[in-house]
């Protein structure tokens, strides 16, 4: 017998609802809107092909901050900004001091300086022999350059510079190094990464999709909406460039979600429409529900998800706005593709979506996951108390979570600027490249303030941590004058300010830097009556983007959790559902960072995924991963709930709605999470950490919701809540009967059951 719709009792003289008129439209006109998304899709593979070129790189650096702005004033003013580029020059015989090697070292420093894109050079040998760009084996010596334009148009000039430059000569080895250097390698590394998962996942997720469905023509259908989603996110992304900076990571989270989120909304859609026509329905009929049920689902669904990724834009970097720009372009086709295309598509398709010989008497009453829900509810502390032990003990070492920042080990161990920067940790004191640089407006470097310049730097290089001092005055180290000023001193001079190059030691550098910025402030700024003390450098830029961060986590992730529950409050009328959504989403949000600390942070699995732990983590990825993965959390307790909520509207029943829900929902749940896992899954063997994060955290995180989360927590816990789990005060009641969704109309919803109905699906369960 055909199960009894909602929608089969609403009242012919009541107008359908907007998305059930539209499934009547795809229905009715499914040719015009199957050729106009084949038109799309090829307008949007044009328009993405030159997506690629136009997005740009970016640095860790908070725009309009005292670094910035210092590294502004300092280019300006002095011609000395933050170098970004450097070459290592390994003497083969002798030291660096020898006369070939440094001739050989000044014609090389000459060499680069001539360089299109190159706007500052400098070296040990121009530096009057500085101690700091000097290896401690007096073999190896540093050649140092600052990039002009954008950091894209420098790291593009790098591509040709790097080759160039990488040299094995008579008398001395080259090498090149550096951030940008670095980074430019790491964007290199990620677009192939990017290649090589396009050309893995599209084969893998149609394998798992067709074993899902066993139906070569619902598989490919489904991968179709996927890549629809992923090649018009691209287009749009494209538009987006020509607004603002898009990163060029970006792409890879365009690639995966697209795939995941196309796959998973198509899957429901699809899931329904298969349920409808088992029931009886004609294919116009099944379509029409299918948008009607499962596409408000959907629509909402897609809704959490792009306001946890436009959290992100709450951020001040370019880097993170980034990815929520990818993000929310990629829910926005996915949603389209599902309930746009993907009807018009079914009804073409019809009955060749099922499988052969299936309807609704050849399925289970009461499946695996039917019978799972019972199970957990009549034993719910037996079942959950052990499940909620575990996610807790895998949470656990989220507790040591320290933020750091990015350096060489982003990349493998053999790649060449990692290797230089290994180098310069193993064999010299300080690193140049990191210097802080100490701009002292008001106090001008003339002849009548050298006495006031000397004291100041001599005082500076007192600091614990502080390898060395440069000044208008001289070099200094440890309180006292370890050189006199040579030519390269004029950098400092100006009829108005001056500035001290502050070079700390790698460890300070790498763990105190914030302690070493305070002091040096402090000591700078006594007796600047009339100026002020600014701070710049590359430490100070990191340091500035991770206090950033930091500062602005509360308001993010505020807003997150404030959005969110206002739309499952819309979806369930409930004011303990959306709560109880948020708990359990809070802790598969710490197993996730439980297992990012336990892998990337402490080092556990390092041989095994084939990376250097830096005993931090860097603090971007992780934001970037927690929107991503909350709001996928709250994809799959959007879908679950629906379904629950549909039951319950039905029957009254709340742990018979648990049960049915849950075996409606269940299976479609976890071959969604399955598919999206594998996709992520891709970025695991990933060259680059940071998408070695990404693919791991998203793993587990994805696979934890839809298995102990789903399976277990949320049986038991509303099982434990009783007729509370629908509860809402009075006015918020009146409030969601006008404004709220879900899968039934109000029309059918029975009065609220009492508490001996809501426990006969588990009595029932006994018997």
């Amino acid at each position: 017998m055909p199960r009894t719709h909602t929608s089969d009792r609403l009242d012919p003289h009541v107008r359908p609802p907007a998305l059930q008129r539209w499934g009547r439209v795809t229905a009715a006109r499914s040719r015009l809107v199957v050729w106009a998304g084949v038109a799309l899709a090829v307008l949007g593979l044009v328009l993405a092909a030159g997506t690629m070129n136009r997005l740009v790189l970016s640095r860790f650096e908070t725009p309009g901050s005292e670094s910035v702005t210092t590294r502004a004033f300092l280019e300006k003013e002095f011609d000395a900004g933050t170098p970004s580029v450097l070459l290592m020059v390994t003497a083969k015989q002798g030291t660096v001091d020898g006369e070939a090697v440094a001739s050989e070292g000044r014609a090389l420093e000459r060499e680069l300086a001539g360089q299109d894109g190159v706007a500052e050079v400098f070296s040990y040998w121009s530096r009057g022999n500085s101690p700091a760009m000097r290896g401690n084996d007096g073999r190896q010596a540093l050649i140092i350059a600052r990039m002009a334009g954008t950091v894209t148009e420098a790291r593009t000039r790098l591509a040709d510079i790097s080759p160039a430059f990488t040299r094995e000569g008579a008398q001395v080895t080259v090498q090149v190094g550096g951030g940008d250097e670095i980074f430019r390698q790491a964007a290199e590394q990620s677009r192939k990464d990017f290649l090589r998962a396009e050309m893995i996942v599209f084969p893998l997720v149609l394998l798992l999709l067709f074993a899902i469905y066993r139906r070569i023509s619902a598989a490919f259908l489904t991968l179709g909406m996927g890549l629809f989603s992923v090649i018009t996110t691209l287009a749009l992304m494209r538009g987006v460039t020509y607004l603002t900076d898009v990163s060029t990571f970006a792409a890879n989270l365009a690639l995966v979600m697209g795939i995941g989120l196309g796959v998973d909304y198509s899957l429901f859609v699809i899931n329904r429409f298969r349920e409808e026509l088992r029931a009886g329905r004609s294919v116009p009929d099944a379509v029409e529900q299918s948008v009607a049920h499962a596409g408000r689902t959907v629509a909402f669904s897609g809704l959490t998800v792009v306001l946890s990724l436009a959290a992100l834009l709450l951020f001040p970097f370019p880097f993170l706005r980034s990815f929520a720009y990818a993000g929310v372009a990629t829910v926005l086709t996915s949603v389209f593709a599902a309930l746009v295309i993907l009807p018009a598509a079914l009804a073409r398709l019809g009955l060749k979506v099922l499988r052969k010989n299936e309807d609704e008497r050849t399925r289970p009453a009461q499946g695996w996951w039917h019978h799972t829900a019972l199970r957990m509810m009549r034993r719910p502390l037996l079942y959950g108390i052990p499940a909620l032990v575990v996610l807790l003990g895998l949470a656990s070492p989220a507790l040591g979570l320290t933020f750091g920042v990015p350096g060489a080990q982003v990349l493998p161990r053999d790649v060449s600027s990692r290797v230089v920067q290994q180098q310069i940790l193993d064999n010299f004191a300080a690193e140049e490249m990191s210097a802080i640089k100490v701009l002292r407006t008001g106090q001008a470097g003339t002849d009548a303030n050298r006495a006031s310049i000397d004291a100041t730097a001599a005082e500076l290089s007192r600091i614990a941590g502080i390898h060395q001092v440069d000044a208008l005055t001289g070099s200094y180290a440890k309180g006292r004058k370890i050189a006199e000023p040579g030519e390269s001193a004029r950098r400092f001079a100006s009829e108005r300010d001056t500035w001290y190059s502050v070079v700390a030691t790698h460890r300070t550098v790498a763990q105190d830097i914030d302690r070493a910025h305070a002091e040096i402030r402090t000591v700078a700024g006594r007796g600047a009556e009339g100026g002020a003390v600014k701070i710049g450098g590359y430490p100070a830029e990191l340091s500035e983007f991770r206090a950033e961060l930091v500062d602005r986590l509360p308001l993010v992730f505020g807003l997150i959790l404030v959005t969110t529950f206002l739309v499952l409050f819309l979806m369930t009328g409930s004011v303990l559902l959306p709560a109880k959504a948020m708990l359990l989403n809070t802790l598969s949000m710490g197993v996730m960072f439980g297992v990012l600390v336990w892998i990337f942070q402490e080092g556990n699995l390092a041989d095994l995924f084939g990376f250097t732990p830096s005993g931090s983590i860097e603090p971007s990825i992780p934001i970037l991963m927690f929107c991503v993965a909350f709001g996928l959390s709250m994809d799959y307790e959007v879908f679950m709930l629906s379904r629950i909520k549909e039951e319950y509207d039905l029957t009254g029943d709340n742990a018979g709605a648990v049960a049915a829900g849950l075996e409606r929902s269940g299976p479609l749940i976890t071959s969604a999470a399955v598919i999206l896992a594998a996709s992520f899954a891709t970025y695991a063997s990933s060259e680059i950490v940071f998408l070695k994060m990404l693919g791991i955290g998203m793993v587990v995180v994805i696979l934890v919701d839809a298995t102990l989360i789903r399976a277990v927590l949320v049986p038991v816990s509303m099982r434990l809540a009783g007729q509370a789990n629908w509860w809402a005060p009075a006015p918020l009641r009146a409030f969601h009967d006008r404004f709220g969704i879900s899968e039934s109309s109000p029309a059918a919803r029975p009065a609220a059951a009492t508490s001996d109905t809501a426990g006969a699906g588990v009595r029932a369960g006994r018997s």
